[in-house]
Parts: C-alpha cells; sequence; structure tokens
C-alpha cells in the first residue's frame, strides 16, 4: 500500500494517518513548490484551545523563482528557524503533560537544521519523526528516484507501480482529482483514507492544524492506537 505526498512540515493529523496507513511513501520531491502549502509551514493550535492558532513558518528561498522545485528550495536562515522552532513549540506545547512525547519529535528536527539548508529536507524530517513516535513500519522512497509518465492520475499510478505497491492511498483533497481509469490500467485500487469525522481530541482538527496538537493532547499511545484504528478499513481493503 502506497501514499504519494509532498514532504510537509510538521503535517497535520489527516495527512499522517494517510501516511501511517501505508507500506511505502513516496516523498514527491520533484515538483513545484508552493508557498500557500504545507511545505514550509505547519499551523499550531493552542493545547487548551485549537481554534486558537498560529503558524509556524520556515523563511524559505525559492532558487528559480516561482518554477523552483520542492527539493531545490533553501532556508533563508537555517538557524534562526532551529530557533523559532524551538522557541515555538515550547511555548505552545511545553506545559502539556505530554511534552516529552512532543520534544521527542521535535528534537531531531532541530537537528536536521544543523546538517541541511533544504527546507524539504526539515520537513520530510519533521514528518519522519511523528511517523516513528508511532511506531510507522514503512519505507520511504523519492519520486525524483522513480520514473513516469506527466500526467497527474498517470505519474501517481506509474509512481505506485514502481515501489511494487498495487494499492494507492489517496486522501481526501486527492479524490477530487484522481482519474480511476489510470489506475485500473496500471492494476492499481485507490483506496481513500480519510479522518474519523469524531467531535473531540485528537480528530476534530484533523485537517487544519498540526498533528503536534493531537500528540500532545491525547500522548504517543493514545495517537498510535487512534491512528492504528484509523488505517483499519485501508489496511482491510
Amino acid at each position: 500500500m502506497c501514499a504519494i505526498h509532498q514532504p510537509n512540515f510538521f503535517p497535520r493529523l489527516s495527512t499522517l494517518a494517510k501516511l501511517f496507513a501505508s507500506d511505502v511513501w513516496i516523498v514527491l520531491d520533484d515538483v513545484q513548490f508552493a508557498r500557500r502549502d504545507y511545505q514550509h509551514r505547519a499551523r499550531l493550535g493552542a493545547l487548551a484551545d485549537p481554534g486558537d492558532r498560529r503558524w509556524l513558518s520556515l523563511a524559505t528561498h525559492l532558487p528559480q523563482g516561482r518554477s523552483t522545485l520542492v527539493r531545490d528550495a533553501r532556508l533563508a536562515d537555517p538557524e534562526r528557524c532551529r530557533r523559532r522552532v524551538q522557541q515555538l513549540t515550547y511555548q505552545t506545547y511545553g506545559r502539556s503533560l505530554n511534552w516529552p512525547a512532543v520534544k521527542a519529535v521535535v528534537d531531531p528536527v532541530l537537528e536536521e537544521f544543523k546538517s541541511t539548508k533544504r527546507t524539504a529536507a526539515v520537513a520530510e524530517a519533521s514528518t519522519l519523526a511523528l511517523l516513528a513516535a508511532m511506531g510507522w513500519p514503512g519505507t520511504v522512497v523519492r519520486s525524483s528516484e522513480l520514473t513516469a509518465r506527466t500526467g497527474r492520475s498517470a505519474r501517481l499510478a506509474d509512481l505506485t507501480v514502481a515501489t511494487g505497491s498495487r494499492t494507492y492511498l489517496c486522501g481526501r483533497g486527492g479524490m477530487r482529482y484522481v482519474e480511476p481509469r489510470a489506475f485500473a490500467e496500471a492494476g492499481v485500487a485507490v483506496v481513500p483514507v480519510l479522518p474519523p469525522e469524531i467531535s473531540g481530541p485528537p480528530w476534530e482538527h484533523a485537517q487544519s492544524i498540526s498533528a503536534l496538537w493531537a500528540l500532545a493532547v491525547v500522548g504517543a499511545r493514545g495517537l498510535r492506537r487512534e491512528l492504528q484504528d484509523a488505517a483499519s478499513p485501508a489496511r482491510g481493503a
């Protein structure tokens, strides 16, 4: 089972759930960088009131302007970004009883700043840190390492097949544009992975704020159980 997604900085729980349900995450690193997306920023929900939100952004330089690919985007000031991440995550979640679990996710990201100037590397590290905290046993490959056609759905189908997968896990946004025929021709099943429509933690803000909030509220064990339950329908498809 394969999920294909751009590297997101401390991704939303809806994105994390899709990746957690997969056996393979194809990091979509050779598409155009989008400043209005989540590739370089995360929306943090306040611990007591997740409706109170602030952006945690990585100042990013695009060497080729708007045509810059995700993998080529550069941190404008890595050290300043590192300090900002350290300070804002602690300010937002430091009072949580589950702060040690949050810190265990944030710390590897802080280390990543010391060895790279690529925004995508930091964003990918943040997602992998969350997945590791959830005990995800999957593997990671990058789209730039694989061969695929150029059409959107055809490319996604080709990337899925290139990893030996026969199921493409699709989020809510993707379900609006995927062309089933392209996947059917490649022998790939398309399975939606949608966050549970539950009022209350951790899912009520799954599509709008970073999964760090859910981790801070229910802890690593609690969130792992929630993700396992959410993945069950996809795994049984």
